[in-house]
């Protein structure tokens, strides 16, 4: 089969689900491109993002490693976060990477493509934008929070998201790669501060609304808190709706198998529990619902299995 009549499968995400997703997706016969947030602002990202102002490289960083097919011993390097050292303490190896090679092509796209190029990575990688941007919140109760890794620490219900400063440009490569893709996934993550800076943007809303791909979301297994503390499924495709409008999302893949006991009482801690998956109200929403046990029984902490959410991704493509 010739690349050109690949089936063409866009993810769009951040945060720890992405990277699953992805490394179960790199082994089909696909032609994968990811679009990725670049609104953290915590930690090394933080840091770099502040002192070079440029986008924020920590979940660019994460899907590289996880589409990478470099050696083992490069890719610990690359993901390698320095506990010593005065300037370098907390700071990981990738993220300087990227601001290196940022700075040497002058701009964070062509860098992100040097360094998938070096580390043999098997799909397309494109931030979002090439924009330094910000995420802020206004809570239901009025106030604006300002910054990604300070809205769940608010304890405030979320009322809606939006970026500064405006208007965010997209990436034009990540317009026209939903533009021309057979399916579409967005990614599980932190709702609101992982999945949503995507998908806010006008001209990304507008692509996700006239694409003629298929629209998934891959919903969350647990709830977070600070985020969607009590959310049930259609809560999350809700939230989304009331961000980019109704109808873009035609299916959503639910985890429908009962979560161990063990497990549920080290999420309780952190105030999170099983997302109900409300399938009345979902069927409402003119969804289709494709559920299925999609977590990776082998981990004390939950994770999507990234094989079985590959193969039930790839099992719904209508390959032309």
């Amino acid at each position: 089969m010739s690349k050109q009549k690949l089936p063409r499968v866009v993810v769009i995400g951040g945060g720890t689900g992405m990277p699953v997703l992805l490394r179960g997706l790199k082994n089909l016969p696909i032609d994968l491109t990811a679009l990725v947030t670049v609104a953290d602002d915590g930690g090394s990202t933080g840091r770099i993002r502040n002192e070079m102002a440029i986008p924020a490289p920590g979940d660019i960083r994460n899907v590289i490693a996880a589409l990478s097919d470099a050696e083992p011993m490069l890719l610990e390097l690359f993901q390698h976060r320095f506990s010593e050292g005065n300037g370098l303490s907390g700071h990981s190896m990738g993220n300087l990477l990227l601001a290196a090679m940022t700075s040497v092509t002058g701009n964070f796209n062509t860098g992100i493509k040097e360094i998938s190029r070096v580390l043999n990575v098997k799909g397309k990688i494109y931030p979002i934008s090439n924009e330094n941007m910000s995420l802020h919140a206004e809570m239901e109760d009025g106030t604006i929070i300002s910054g990604e890794s300070s809205i769940p620490l608010s304890n405030k219900r979320i009322k809606r998201v939006f970026l500064r400063p405006q208007p965010v440009k997209p990436l034009p490569n990540a317009v026209r790669a939903i533009d021309a893709a057979d399916l579409v996934v967005i990614s599980p993550g932190s709702l609101y501060t992982s999945i949503m800076p995507n998908l806010i943007i006008p001209q990304v809303k507008e692509a996700l609304r006239d694409t003629k791909a298929k629209v998934v979301y891959v919903c969350n297994v647990m709830t977070q808190a600070g985020e969607t503390t009590g959310y049930t499924a259609s809560d999350h495709v809700k939230a989304i709706s009331d961000h980019i409008g109704q109808g873009c999302i035609d299916a959503i893949v639910v985890h429908n198998e009962v979560i161990d006991q063990s497990i549920r009482a080290i999420y309780a801690e952190e105030n999170a529990s099983p997302v109900e998956y409300d399938m009345e109200r979902l069927f409402d929403m003119g969804l289709e619902i494709i559920e299925g046990d999609i977590i990776d029984h082998s981990q004390s902490t939950l994770r999507h299995d990234n094989h079985k959410i590959a193969k039930l991704l790839y099992s719904i493509m209508e390959i032309k």
